[in-house]
């Protein structure tokens, strides 16, 4: 497509409606899970790992989600995830045991990869090479925007009725997000155009991964320490304050003030990855979030505390599409969702790595310690990621690596 046909605003809805709707009911959830939990009786530490019992099935279904986008078509995958997540979502709500939650939470995490994975999917076709960032990271700001957004909703629902009824809201994101999708009729019209002559009618994962190993052990590992750096600060930050003595609420005001910069930042960092360059974002991404956690353990106060997180939060707000931009251009153009898929997979284990690192090195040695750890091992992958990703940036090609198999 050239790009003077291709408009942000004209595949808004398709493209961004179905991900902004289905993201404000996460956030409006994502406060009450463990919230939820105590209330149908589990214990404190019981109640915390609830809260990674979507993240993990998210990681296990990450693959499978891609296989199904690929088979479905991103339209069909979409009300079908929706459908799935306000299903999950009522169950949550409706939940009289902690067995009946805990399945609801797993449920949950499939639906979130497929959404994901069809958006991306969508935008890699869709989307000219020349604006692919900017449709990648102002696919990533509408998430964030619906997170934001999704607590301030929920909040009054679950003063008048409990956290439990936070889960309404996220039933109606997901049916909403499925009829959306369900009425986009020209949503895969870029995206499912007849096969090229002699292309298989589909890809296997491990085919697709063996016929691109080259980008996944390279620029993937270098995706795998962006998933860990920004995962860890999330871990970091909240213990590091509460070790210097700062209270729950001067904590939620820094966090406040970083989502603020990372939501500010997600349309000029696609603008700088298309026009410059991957490179661009990618070095700044993993540099300051590593000198963030670097300096971390060097803070003491709530100023001090709020500036390292603030600096952080220009890197990840710097970062917002990276992942998903670096996956479309290596996808290839036959077997893309289940490529995406595996791509997807790399980032989740990096994010879910960030607090077995962090607990690991904090358990042997202290919390600041696990800062400065994880901080090097965030400097090594954006030197890693210097050394390969050039190769793949297509600024520096001029041509898309996904543009054939």
């Amino acid at each position: 497509m050239a790009d003077e046909e291709f408009s942000l605003r004209r595949v808004a809805v398709p493209a961004f409606g179905p991900t902004a709707l289905w993201s404000v009911g996460i956030g409006a959830t994502l406060p009450v899970i463990a919230l939820s939990a105590r209330d149908l009786g589990a214990t404190v530490a019981v109640a915390a790992l609830f809260v990674g019992l979507q993240t993990v099935s998210e990681l296990v279904s990450a693959v499978p989600a891609g296989v199904l986008v690929d088979r479905m078509g991103e339209r069909r995958a979409l009300v079908v995830a929706g459908l799935a997540d306000a299903a999950a979502s009522l169950l949550a709500m409706l939940a009289p045991s902690l067995w009946v939650y805990a399945v609801a939470m797993v449920l949950a995490g499939p639906t979130g990869a497929v959404f994901l994975l069809a958006r991306q999917s969508y935008l890699t076709a869709a989307a000219p090479e020349s604006m692919r960032a900017r449709a990648m990271s102002t696919l990533g700001g509408i998430g964030r925007i619906g997170l934001f957004v999704g607590p301030f909703l929920g909040a009054p629902v679950v003063e008048r009725y409990g956290p439990q009824a936070a889960f309404g809201i996220s039933v109606a994101g997901g049916l909403l997000a499925a009829l959306v999708a369900l009425l986009s009729r020209d949503l895969e019209a870029h995206v499912h155009g007849a096969p090229a002559d002699g292309a298989p009618a589909r890809a296997g994962v491990l085919d697709v991964a063996r016929r691109h190993r080259a980008v996944l052990l390279t620029v993937g590992l270098g995706v795998l320490a962006i998933g860990l750096a920004r995962s860890s600060r999330v871990v970091v930050v909240p213990l590091w304050a509460e070790h210097v003595g700062l209270s729950a609420a001067q904590t939620s005001l820094v966090f406040g003030a970083a989502g603020l910069v990372e939501v500010l930042l997600f349309y000029p960092a696609g603008s700088l990855m298309d026009r410059r360059g991957r490179v661009w974002v990618a070095l700044p991404v993993t540099v300051l979030l590593g000198l963030g956690l670097l300096v971390l353990p060097l803070t003491s106060s709530l100023t001090a505390v709020g500036a390292v997180a603030v600096v952080m939060a220009v890197g990840n707000g710097l970062g917002s599409g990276i992942v998903m931009t670096l996956g479309a251009d290596a996808a290839p153009a036959h077997g893309r969702a289940a490529f995406l898929g595996v791509w997807r997979l790399l980032s989740l284990v990096g994010h879910n790595g960030a607090s077995v690192v962090v607990g690991a090195v904090a358990a042997v040695a202290s919390i600041g310690t696990a800062s400065v750890a994880v901080g090097v091992l965030a400097l090594l992958g954006g030197g890693w990621l210097l050394r390969w990703l050039p190769a793949y940036d297509p600024r520096r090609r001029g041509v898309g690596v996904g543009a054939s198999d």
